[in-house]
């Protein structure tokens, strides 16, 4: 069974936040939250680790993500 990893992980930790800064660019509220939703369910589904993700979740329900 797979763990939540919450340490430090990515390659471009930078780039991934310009990137994601750069898709809700002129977008109003509910399309930048749309926008959220739909990479969210992209990664879980990427993932296919329901278990995974919900723990994902809680973590970052009680901040400690």
């Amino acid at each position: 069974m797979s763990r939540l990893n919450t340490e430090p992980n990515l390659d471009d930790p930078d780039g991934l936040f310009a990137a994601l800064m750069d898709a809700h660019r002129d977008l109003d509220d509910a399309a930048s939250r749309r926008l959220d939703a739909r990479i969210i369910l992209l990664l879980a589904n990427h993932l296919g680790n329901t278990a995974l993700v919900r723990e994902a979740i809680a973590a970052a329900r009680l901040g400690e993500a």
